[in-house]
């Protein structure tokens, strides 16, 4: 399996960033760490692993990058409203020096995007943010409120970070041309979490698929299981 290691400086984060990218071609697919993992953290946990056939075969393309999650979500040492800004400076990153650069390379319009329990968060809110840029938004095992971060803190920002806020009132159409995919288990942590985005997705006839494993922790096994299901309705 092809892997590529980058490392450059980021205009729109002000710091060196780094990202694995895993396979020769293929439809391009952008897999975020969990809550303070690096970019190395899915091919150290085998997630990339468990996919390997999809990537060796050149149907896709996985694009690993880091977080910034220790200068935002999880920075508490700054305010609140600064956790926030910090996100937002990611979620520019990722669309312009990620996104808007492989689409530009490879001709195409959108991508995938896919996490597991933070990263789930992170997959789930850039494309409900950013619909006409993503096709597919497979979350495993994610959570997609995250008041609890923000210490009570509420503004804006943090209304248009939250799904569960901002997506009952969003109507862009291309939110109903998207293939989601919100994995979750029985003795997954983010239970409830999921059955209440797909409720709301639900509600707003988004077409999407539940899928609750059995007998499962929110753990990577669970996610090795998952992703190569998930990656084959790709």
């Amino acid at each position: 399996m092809k892997e590529e290691h980058r490392k450059w400086y980021s205009p729109t984060l002000s710091k060196d960033i780094e990202m694995l990218i895993f396979g020769h071609a293929g439809y391009p697919l952008i897999l975020f760490p969990t809550t303070m993992g690096r970019y190395y953290e899915c091919k150290d946990f085998k997630l990339i692993e468990s996919v390997q056939w999809f990537v060796d075969q050149g149907i896709v393309q996985i694009y690993c990058p880091d977080s910034v999650n220790e200068l935002s979500w999880y920075n508490k040492s700054i305010h609140p409203a600064e956790r926030v800004k910090n996100h937002m400076w990611y979620d520019q990153f990722v669309l312009d020096e990620l996104v808007n650069a492989i689409c530009h390379q490879k001709g195409l319009p959108k991508v995938a995007v896919a996490g597991p329990s933070f990263g789930g968060y992170q997959a789930a809110n850039f494309a409900f943010r950013h619909p006409d840029k993503v096709s597919h938004m497979i979350s495993m095992s994610g959570s997609f409120d995250i008041k609890s971060f923000m210490d009570g803190h509420y503004d804006d920002n943090v209304y248009f970070n939250n799904p569960v806020d901002y997506l009952p009132n969003s109507n862009h159409p291309d939110l109903w041309k998207m293939k989601i995919i919100l994995g979750t288990s029985e003795w997954d942590i983010c239970l409830d979490a999921n059955k209440t985005l797909a409720g709301i997705l639900t509600n707003k006839n988004i077409p999407h698929w539940y899928d609750e494993k059995k007998w499962a922790e929110h753990d990577w096994p669970l996610w090795r299981m998952m992703f190569p299901e998930y990656l084959a309705q790709l």
